[in-house]
Parts: C-alpha cells; structure tokens; sequence
C-alpha cells in the first residue's frame, strides 16, 4: 500500500514540475523536507543524472555523485556550490532549461494538482536571499527565456484563484516597473476642428436683444463717463498749517485743485503768508489750462494775479507731475506785465513709516532774472525753503501734520530783508493740516 501511495504521489510530482514554470518549480527549494521512499529516491536519482548528463553536454560543470540520495537532505545535491557564470540562459527556454529538472526533495513532497492550486500559498514565498543550498538564481538572465512556451503547457482557465495569499508581495516590487513607455495617448489623437458654423454669426451686440437699445446706450454712456475721464473735481489743501518763530508767530495756506476730465482740466492754484496782526505778506492765485503730457505728467499754461503789495498779472508756463521713486514736482516760469522774469520750482516726497503714519521731505527755490526791488528780490538765486513733515492720516483725506521748515533769503534778497530790518534766515516750527476731496 505504501508503495502504491509512494508512487502516485511521485508520478504527481513529475506532472507538476513538467506543468509549472522554472522559476515556481525552484522556489520551493528547502532542507527541511521529509525523508523520502527507496522506490521515490531511486526515480529521482535516474531523472537526477539524466538532468545531470545534459547539463554536462551543455559544458556546464556539475560534481559527482551529486544525485545520490542522504540522509539529510542538505547532502542531495549542492547547488550553492554550482557555477552558473559560464551558464547562457538568455536562449534557453523554461521548457529546455528547468522544465526537466527534478531534484530529489521534489520527489516525494505532496503536491496539489496541475488543476488546481487551491494549497499554494505564493504569498510565502522567499523574495529576498535563497536559503542555504538552494539554486541561486540572481545572477541568471531570465530575459530572454521563452515564457510563452513554458506557461503554454498551463491551463490557467481551469486554474483556482481563491486561496492564493497575493497580499503578502511586498510593495516594494512595483517601484522598478517603468511606466515611460506606457501608451497612455497624445494630443496628436484629439482633432483639431474649426468651429461650428453658429459661432460669430450673432449680432455685432447681442446684449440689445435682451436688454433693449435704449437701456444699452445708456449703459455705453455711464461706462464713458467712468472710464474715459469723466469730468471730475478734486481739491486739495496740501499745506494748511500755523507757524511758531522768532517775533509774531504766522500762518501759510498753500490750496490748488481742478476740473475736467483725464486730459484737459482746468488748474487752480492759490499760496500765501502772513504773520499775526499784520497784513499779509503775499499771495497770489493762479488759473491754469492743463494737458496731460505723459502718463504722470502734465503741462501747464495760464495766468498768475498777485493780490498783495505792488499789483502784478503774470503769464504762467510750467509742469507738473510725479517723476521717478514718487517725487512730486511743481515747476513754473513767470513773466510779469512788467517784464519781470521769475521761477519757482517746488518738490516732495512722501515716506511712508506705516500705513498712515507719513514723512514728508519738501523744498522750494524761488529765482528771478532780475532784480525787483519793491518786492525785495535779487537777481539769481532769491529764496530757498526746506522742511519736514510727519502727518498722520486718520483717514486718507485728513492727516494734521507737525514739523520744521526753514528759510533763507539768499544774495542781494537778503540786503533787501535787511534793508527792511527783516531777518533773512527764518525757522518756523509748524502745525498744520492736510485734506482732500
């Protein structure tokens, strides 16, 4: 009965190593199998030598006595000690290289039906180091091995999935897949189609067929008036201030604003000075056409009436704008009804310390052509003024302001100022207002 059992289950071995691919036929490869039967060893000793001879006529070496059967079955056959350098495997095929290889552990291990593999556990399997005495197969080309032929003797349909352990296969084993070549498609596959015969063929402004002529064109007016440069008014009060000194403290006003629209606007401007209890020392308003000449600049041309000492009406030619890093400029030519010459050029800058605190740097000159002396001017360079200004904005259109100018009357002005027992060198300490709206 033994012997019986013994060789079945040695005729089902051979059918599943026959049936099975090379690299499944030796995975299994383990010193810990069971003692096999003298009928079991003795056929796989005959298969052993058979293999053994073919590989020699292969000029592979392979140590005698290397299929005789052990006591241990360590001693069946010694593959770690075999040299696969010389071996080619990139032309055998699964079926010429390991499909007729049984080694005697094999012979008399239980195995399950070609059918089925309802008993085998793949997730078990060894995926790193062969274990000791175990064939080696890391340095085998398999690339070239003919898998079509040696898994066409499978029948997979027939196979059973359902006890297979494929959630032990370590993830690590998808990292080396290249996916470079994988056709995922191109933009060569979409066609380029022009568009659908509808497409533009609608009214020049459709938006009048839902909302109606009349309330479309007065939608175009309010765009005009938003974004073309509207007529607006702005006014400003860039230096409204009280002026703390030596002698009687005084006072200054420097207003300016206009109308119109992004390029031409009416120009305004009014400055002036005095000191407490006295009149005033001067003050002029000036009525300008405007034009925009650069996106932040603008050129100036009109008139300039004194209302202060002698009577003088001069005609104004200047600029005036925002240059580079923010500085705002202010220059202007006079001639008098007297054929006096005279210019101003004023500047500033606005430094921002935070969002609403602000210092303001500012200076003016003051030239004249000539000397004019009723109103106390000398020839070249006649006044100059400097301050500074911290504001403080509560709100963007009001910021009261404390600071220090500075003044000196300059050459033959001074000698005027003197003349008029005036000291030509003047520090005021300033508190004052700015707005606009």
């Amino acid at each position: 009965m033994k012997i019986r059992i013994a060789s079945l289950l040695a005729s089902v071995a051979a059918g599943s190593v026959l049936a099975s691919p090379a690299a499944a036929q030796h995975a299994g490869h383990s010193p810990t199998e069971p003692q096999q039967s003298v009928e079991a060893q003795s056929d796989a000793k005959t298969k052993c030598e058979l293999e053994a001879e073919r590989h020699r006529a292969k000029g592979h070496p392979v140590a005698d006595g290397a299929c005789e059967p052990a006591a241990q079955p360590e001693a069946a056959m010694d593959r770690s000690q075999m040299d696969h350098s010389t071996m080619d495997h990139g032309s055998m095929t699964a079926r010429d290289g390991h499909s007729g290889m049984t080694m005697p552990m094999d012979a008399a291990r239980p195995q399950a039906s070609p059918e089925s593999h309802d008993g085998m556990d793949h997730g078990s399997m060894p995926q790193g180091k062969p274990a000791e005495g175990a064939m080696d197969h890391s340095q085998m080309n398999h690339g070239e091995m003919g898998q079509a032929e040696a898994s066409s003797s499978m029948d997979h349909g027939q196979m059973d999935h359902s006890q297979m352990s494929h959630g032990e296969t370590p993830s690590q084993d998808m990292q080396g897949m290249d996916h470079s070549a994988m056709q995922m498609g191109a933009d060569d596959d979409i066609p380029l189609l022009p568009p659908p015969p509808e497409a533009g063929s609608g009214p020049a402004r459709a938006a009048v067929a839902i909302w109606g002529e009349e309330a479309m064109n007065e939608a175009r007016r309010e765009l005009v008036r938003e974004t073309d440069g509207g007529m607006r008014f702005w006014f400003q009060g860039d230096r409204l201030e009280y002026r703390a000194r030596e002698g009687k403290d005084g006072y200054l006003w420097d207003i300016q604003g206009y109308y119109g629209g992004d390029i031409d606007k009416f120009w305004f401007k009014s400055e002036g000075e005095g000191s407490f209890g006295e009149p005033i020392e001067g003050a002029e308003v000036q009525a300008l056409w405007s034009r925009a000449i650069a996106p932040f600049f603008d050129f100036q041309a009109g008139v300039r009436q004194d209302l202060t000492g002698p009577e003088r009406t001069h005609a104004v030619i200047g600029i005036q704008g925002l240059m580079p890093y923010r500085f705002e400029v202010d220059a202007a030519a006079f001639v008098s009804t007297k054929g006096d010459v005279t210019a101003r050029i004023e500047g500033e800058l606005d430094q921002r310390i935070t969002q609403r605190l602000i210092l303001q740097p500012r200076a003016e000159l003051a030239l004249s052509a000539q000397d004019i002396p009723e109103l106390g001017i000398g020839a070249g360079l006649d006044r100059i003024e400097a301050g500074l200004r911290l504001r403080y904005e509560f709100a963007r259109e009001f910021a009261p302001y404390v600071g220090v100018s500075q003044e000196w009357r300059i050459g033959d002005s001074a000698d005027f100022a003197r003349a008029a027992g005036e000291d030509p060198s003047v520090t005021n300490y300033v508190v004052g207002v700015r707005f606009w709206f």
